[in-house]
């Protein structure tokens, strides 16, 4: 338990540098980007030619290490929570190196992920059984196809809601990571190369990684992130309880509930520190190619 919500608070400050990192690279590329075949190759360099995204990537990697490590020993719930609390690190960072200033909601909200962690921690259980589950697998496999649709026709479109869209997208992305990390068996390697999620696990990763970065081309952080986090948090803590067996020690629902709850709401309220600001921003924003019309951050 010790070693997997260390695992899972380490990745949170990784993730939490990286945001503000991938956000710096991802508008220096043009909006014209779309989640298309013909295109994506194209997106993709472009984004690479940026060192701010190529140290966010290597950031994600290392923190998704430290993740999966949490995945494989906690209950879903309190893994995807301990990762919420990345945005704790950005709004700190943001108050020591953006002159940002936490309100008293927003430092209550810190305060409310801290405390809804150290709940949750006390409450769990053991982890459900990861093994396959041939009907959670095959849900996977479809739910991508539909994401990467859905995210073809998004990413086609400017408006504020696209932004939103492409964000929950890439958070049920998310979702399908940790989900398939949960179902990787153990044994050899023929078992784990014969897997689905084998597969499932780093192509949903990489469609997330790709429709966060469109999202964050053609809206406010907030809108982008916003939807990403609540759904990345509450599907694996869903599918983790209700069909994998994730445990809650006996007497202690109420808390498990109340630490999740604490920590969702604190961390949605903190989303907004996910935004590049001031000088970071100015400095994102002056060699970046500006879209036609109203600026929408």
């Amino acid at each position: 338990m010790l070693l997997g919500l260390g695992a899972a608070l380490g990745a949170a400050v990784l993730f939490g540098v990286a945001a503000i990192l991938q956000a710096v690279g991802s508008r220096k590329v043009p909006t014209g980007s779309e989640l298309d075949p013909r295109r994506l190759a194209s997106f993709v360099v472009a984004l690479l030619k940026q060192p701010a995204f190529l140290a966010a990537l290597v950031l994600n990697l290392a923190g998704f290490g430290l993740h999966f490590v949490a995945l494989r020993l906690l209950p879903l719930y309190l893994a995807q929570a301990g990762i919420a609390a990345s945005l704790v690190v950005t709004a700190l960072l943001a108050t020591r190196l953006m002159s940002d200033q936490l309100s008293v909601v927003e430092w209550s909200a810190v305060v409310a992920v801290c405390v809804g962690l150290g709940a949750l921690a006390v409450s769990a259980g053991h982890a459900g059984d990861s093994a396959r589950h041939h009907g959670l697998t095959v849900g996977i496999v479809a739910g991508l196809i539909v994401i990467a649709v859905l995210g073809g026709i998004a990413s086609r479109s400017q408006h504020a809601s696209a932004t939103a869209l492409l964000g929950l997208l890439a958070g049920l992305g998310y979702a399908g990571v940790a989900i398939s990390a949960r179902l990787l068996e153990d044994g050899s390697l023929g078992d784990l190369l014969s897997g689905v999620t084998t597969y499932t696990l780093p192509l949903s990763g990489g469609l997330a990684f790709v429709l966060y970065s469109l999202a964050l081309q053609r809206g406010s952080v907030t809108l982008a992130t916003t939807p990403m986090i609540a759904l990345q948090t509450i599907t694996p803590a869903a599918v983790g309880v209700f069909v994998l067996g994730d445990a809650v020690r006996s007497g202690w629902s109420a808390g498990a509930v109340g630490g999740f709850v604490l920590t969702a709401i604190g961390a949605l309220v903190l989303v907004r520190f996910e935004s590049v600001k001031d000088p970071v921003s100015e400095t994102a924003t002056s060699t970046e190619v500006r879209p036609a019309g109203p600026d929408r951050r």
